[in-house]
Formats: C-alpha cells, structure tokens, sequence
C-alpha cells in the first residue's frame, strides 16, 4: 500500500498539484494540518482534501479559521497569516468550515500493520508548538512509544528521525516550505517512509495573489516567501 503523506498545504493549489503529479499512483491520504492561510486558493485545497483525504487532522490555521480564533503563529508571519486567513474566510462557505472544524487534533490508525499517530504540532497534541529535529526525543514522545510512526507537521521542515523503535517524520510544508521552494510531502510504502520534494509554478500562485484585497505589504512578503516577486513588487522594494 502506498501512502500519501501531506501537510501545510497553506491554499497552495499548484504546490499540491505539482505533489501529485510528482508521486503518481497511491492509495491513501494521510494530512497533517494546515490547508488555509498564505497561499491563493483556499476553496480549491480544502475541497481536494474533503474529496480524497482519508486520515487528517487539525493544524493552528484550520483551527482559526473554522473558529474565528487567532492562528498564533510566529510573530514574524502574523500579519500575513490575519490578513490572508480574512481573505480566504470569504472565499470558504459553511460546508468547508464544517469539514475544518471536524478534523481531531491527534489521530492514530493502522496502515499495513503498522501503528501510526499524527497530530500536526508537538506530539502532546499542541498545534501551536515549534519543534526542530533535533528537539525530538524520549521526552517528547513519551507514552507514544507504543507507535511504530509518528506524523507532525508544523515546521515546514522535512526530517526523519528513528527513536527507539519509533520513527518520527515530518513531511514538510507542501505549500510554503522554509528550506527551499519547493513543494515538500512524504510517502509511506512498504514499512518505510520517503522524504519528497518537487519543484512548482510558484509564479501561479503569486500572480493570483496580486489579485486578492490583501495589502502590498503581505503581496511582497508573501512573493519572497512563496519564490516569485514580480517586478511591480520589486518597484516597491
């Protein structure tokens, strides 16, 4: 069996579909959180995820959108995040949010034999926590031992990480990694886990966020972000 393994999305619908040209043929869909805010096409990834998703759970932005809550993200991207997420509200109706506000915090099932939880945060279930690498250990994952996988999302950092008999994975972000820009995501077949990267039409994605009600400040931020500034931005420094 062959499983997609998605996350932070962030309405980055050429990001996703670049993934899924990139991995062809899978079987089941496995995401960590975080479909909205930043990103240009917030309608367009939260109903490919309502169509094929089969495991899922909530990240922070999920969260704040379908409760009108603070994102509390870092403090650097807060006014990207405001500012984006009331754009895609308006973009959203009642059944997306429905489908957001139904997504569990922490979740864990059994694909091929295997134990696998996921959570889009730290393991303990705090969406809002940041952790690297090299933060994961026995302390963080204690009680999930039990687990042959464990899932976060959150970073927008890849890594893998075998602790005991545990191996812990993020994917990475699809729609706005922060090692490259790239569209990051992870498969899982055969018992083991690949980390994935595939290069995307990032200029799609800004050309369409030039046209949202967003202000030019978050346009520009988000271009160098995403990997595209157009020249009307770069004019503006």
């Amino acid at each position: 069996m062959k499983t997609l393994i998605l996350s932070d999305i962030h309405a980055n619908l050429p990001a996703l579909e670049a993934v899924l040209i990139d991995v062809g043929d899978y079987d089941l869909i496995i995401f960590l959180g975080d479909s909205v805010d930043y990103g240009s096409f917030p309608k367009e990834c939260v109903q490919f995820l309502r169509d094929n998703m089969n495991h899922g759970v909530m990240g922070n932005h999920d969260y704040a959108m379908a409760n009108d809550k603070d994102c509390g993200c870092r403090a650097d991207f807060k006014i990207y995040a405001e500012e984006t997420l009331a754009w895609h509200r308006s973009l959203l109706d009642n059944e997306d949010l429905e489908f957001l506000k139904s997504l569990p915090i922490t979740l864990y099932v059994h694909i091929d034999g295997m134990s696998v939880y996921m959570t889009h945060g730290a393991p303990d279930g705090n969406m809002y926590r940041y952790l690297k690498e090299e933060e994961i250990g026995l302390k963080e994952i204690e009680g999930l031992e039990k687990h042959d996988l464990i899932l976060l999302g959150h970073t927008h950092f890849q890594f893998k990480k075998k602790i005991g008999r545990t191996t812990v994975v993020n994917p990475g972000s699809v729609g706005l990694s922060r090692e490259n820009h790239d569209a990051c995501y992870a498969v899982l077949e055969n018992g083991d886990v690949t980390l994935r990267r595939v290069p995307y039409d990032n200029r799609r994605t800004v050309e369409k966020l030039l046209q949202s009600p967003v202000s030019t400040f978050t346009k520009g931020g988000m271009s160098k972000i995403i990997g595209w500034v157009p020249a009307q931005i770069q004019e503006k420094g």
